[in-house]
């Protein structure tokens, strides 16, 4: 059986609007994924209501259902891949510097948000560099970006993106990766 296809940032916006969520789709995965990296289980048909992102009521198509369901499946995998192949879901390189940045912003601010629906209480426990990674994360979160004319502006947003997908990566491994570990005396 073939590995389904990646799901594209245009595709979940267009979920996102359907449903009419007051988030967008970088936003909607941030959210996701700081969810699962903070520890976080989505039961199967469950992810907008864990998440808190019911929108306006209106009840998912079957196939934004099973979009919503491979999305989770796709965060978890790529989260954990030893491969470090995850990758945050933003616009393409080829939108606008600005679209981009903002929607890196979006991104920031969903994960921080899903990381403490995930539990609150693990803040204190997290070692110093993952909370330092926090802080990073929403300072990135609540920048406004301004922009220049120079190629200096699109080397600092592909810094920014990666610093946030290895941040990810990192917290999803210290709160997540030694849940299956045998003989942990760690109580989840």
């Amino acid at each position: 059986m073939a590995p389904a296809e990646l799901i594209g940032h245009e595709e979940l916006d267009g979920v996102a609007a359907r449903l009419k969520l007051a988030v967008d789709a970088s936003e909607l995965h941030g959210s996701l994924c700081g969810y699962l990296s903070g520890g976080g289980r989505v039961a199967r048909d469950a992810l907008l209501s864990v998440l808190q992102l019911d929108g306006e009521q209106v009840t998912a198509s079957a196939n934004d259902q099973a979009l919503l369901e491979r999305l989770v499946r796709q965060s978890e995998q790529e989260l954990a891949d030893p491969e470090l192949g995850f990758e945050p879901l933003l616009p393409a390189d080829d939108r606008p510097l600005e679209e981009r940045a903002e929607a890196l912003g979006d991104w920031c601010r969903g994960y921080l948000g899903g990381f403490g629906l995930a539990g609150p209480e693990k803040f204190g426990k997290l070692s110093e560099e993952a909370q330092e990674i926090l802080r990073d994360l929403n300072t990135i979160a609540a920048s406004e970006f301004e922009f220049g004319e120079s190629r200096d502006d699109e080397d600092a947003l592909i810094e920014l993106h990666e610093f946030v997908r290895v941040a990810a990566m990192l917290l999803h491994a210290e709160c997540v990766g030694g849940r299956n570990k045998p003989n942990s005396d760690t109580v989840h």
